[in-house]
């Protein structure tokens, strides 16, 4: 991403309704998945890799050690900006980790940025220790295309079958796999189509629409619903596809 997106980020992730859902989102499931072993937060160590601004590095502080690693140079000052240690340059599809290192690796929102997300999830297997859990999310469907993805430098949106396949290649067990955004999902779509008739910008921006601050409070509560039903069961729909994976003990 350019400088201007990663510093429109800094700004927005602590409030920002899409930011705040999704980050309490992968909070949650963190929760529920490590709730009976809380006493050792200590000696757990998570990894957030494509960490951007390091807003979830920060949330990630209270369930373990963090270690947030990005391939951009800028992202990592905006981290160091938070306050954020234990920050490393690292490209995702060849980790400069020893295998079987963390407990747990949050992926939000980054294997599209990636031309072969196929090798960054093989190293994800190989640093996570067996019986570890990958938390991920993507931009889901093909057919939201835009201008959004664009200034995000993305490769690809995907599917949900195509999520699956991905992960059950590179030897991880799906514990769950779930749209999410799904009550957003018809004015995104509508908004996508009449975006897409417009003449693009020469400096492609990314889709983030301010709003009033009882709007953003609104929609973070909207978001804090749905999450709450979508760890329960699997969405139907969404933009965006979340992915928790265990690596086998054996």
């Amino acid at each position: 991403m350019n400088t201007a997106e990663y510093e429109r980020m800094y700004r927005l992730e602590d409030s920002y309704w899409w930011f705040v859902g999704r980050h309490r989102l992968i909070e949650a499931l963190l929760r529920e998945r490590y709730i009976q072993d809380a006493e050792h937060v200590a000696n757990r160590v998570i990894l957030d890799i494509g960490c951007g601004t390091g807003a979830m590095s920060h949330r990630l502080t209270r369930w373990g050690k963090v270690v947030s690693a990005d391939f951009s140079p800028l992202a990592l000052q905006f981290s160091r900006r938070r306050g954020l240690g234990n920050l490393v340059g690292a490209d995702a599809m060849k980790l400069p980790f020893a295998s079987n290192s963390f407990d747990a690796l949050v992926a939000m929102d980054m294997l599209e940025h990636l031309p072969d997300d196929k090798a960054a999830l093989a190293e994800f297997a190989r640093v996570l220790k067996p019986g570890g859990r990958i938390f991920a999310t993507v931009p889901a469907y093909p057919h939201l295309w835009s201008e959004h993805d664009l200034a995000l430098m993305h490769f690809r949106r995907y599917v949900r079958r195509e999520m699956n396949d991905r992960f059950v290649e590179a030897g991880l067990h799906i514990e769950k796999l779930t749209h999410t955004m799904m009550s957003l999902y018809p004015i995104l779509t509508m908004q996508r189509r009449l975006n897409a008739k417009k003449p693009m910008s020469n400096e492609p921006k990314a889709a983030m629409p301010m709003v009033p601050a009882p709007i953003n409070s609104l929609l973070t509560g909207l978001l804090t619903v749905e999450n709450s039903v979508a760890r329960k069961t699997s969405l139907p729909f969404g933009s965006t596809i979340l992915c928790v994976a265990q690596k086998p003990t054996k």
